[in-house]
């Protein structure tokens, strides 16, 4: 299977990014680890968590992380694996933080639960907007030195903050985000194409967009108003649904009936052939939607088909 290398590491990926918020929450542990074992099975080698997931479960988060460190350690794949990781995310008990304090506690805690001695990946989940940019790259310098930490990314973090770390990262020589985690797909295109892609050309960044397919929206199987209650999480595609929602489900359709294939596969195939995409982040509950996830590196869109889906998107 082809593999990608994140930009500006020595870290090698498959093309698809498994995105762990299911983890106990639409998914126990022993089906996360089928799960697990099932993605992984297939020659997938990269996972997406963060400190807070599932915290809307049960107020503080951590069952993800706990989750993938148990089925890490009981299949003894970690070297195999590339981990990512967030910090700063808000719970029940505390707000935004990124904080030097916070970080410095939180990736201990994420490091116990993942029963691991390095994460590959570490993500600012979002930006506190009042820790000075210096401070949260002081703290990452440090637990990268300490080994704890190899790469950055960023996620929710405003452009302007985004061009100021690499100001102070370069200023100070301090570490450099090396990938950016944005929200980005067929029905999501302009605050990425507009905001952060320029950012990503000029810094080389790699991109891992996540809610690739629009929470859940570009499967199909949220049409109208009715199909929302079929999924826990069916409530996040409602504002999809709308005339340029349907002109892209349109566009899915037919493209994924000429290339033999399903909807949610075209999705993030569409995706991958975009220039500044390393990987999408996607998740599963069923091998059904595995075998979906694991189809889209092998999908090559034709040119027409990629108007399409520019014109349906863009209406």
């Amino acid at each position: 299977m082809e593999k990608r290398t994140i930009n500006n590491t020595d870290l090698q990926i498959n093309p698809v990014n498994f995105g762990g918020n299911v983890f106990g929450w639409t998914l126990d542990e022993k089906q996360s680890f089928d799960i697990l074992d099932k993605f992984t099975g297939e020659g997938f080698n990269f996972i997406d968590t963060a400190d807070t997931y599932s915290w809307w479960v049960n107020g503080k988060g951590g069952q993800s992380e706990e989750i993938i460190g148990k089925w890490m350690k009981s299949r003894g794949k970690r070297n195999d694996l590339v981990i990512a990781t967030k910090v700063g995310s808000e719970t029940k008990e505390h707000g935004f933080d990124i904080s030097k304090k916070h970080i410095l506690k939180s990736v201990d805690e994420s490091l116990k639960r993942l029963q691991t001695d390095h994460i590959d990946l570490y993500y600012t989940h979002f930006d506190d907007k009042i820790t000075p940019v210096e401070e949260t790259l002081q703290a990452y310098d440090e637990i990268i030195k300490a080994g704890k930490v190899r790469y950055i990314g960023a996620s929710n973090v405003s452009p302007e903050r985004l061009r100021e770390s690499f100001e102070i990262s370069e200023k100070n020589n301090l570490p450099k985000y090396v990938a950016l985690q944005p929200h980005y797909n067929l029905m999501e295109r302009e605050g990425f194409e507009k905001n952060y892609a320029p950012l990503a050309e000029e810094f080389g960044l790699s991109i891992f967009p996540y809610w690739s397919l629009a929470a859940g929206f570009l499967t199909g199987k949220y049409r109208k108003e009715d199909d929302l209650s079929k999924s826990q999480r069916g409530e996040g595609a409602r504002k999809y649904l709308n005339d340029k929602g349907m002109e892209v489900l349109k566009a899915l359709d037919e493209i994924s009936a000429k290339h033999n294939s399903k909807p949610a596969t075209v999705a993030l195939a569409w995706l991958l052939a975009q220039p500044l995409i390393t990987a999408p982040i996607v998740s599963a509950t069923s091998e059904s939607q595995l075998e979906t996830l694991f189809a889209a590196p092998k999908l090559q869109l034709q040119k027409d088909d990629l108007q399409l889906l520019d014109k349906a998107s863009q209406s």
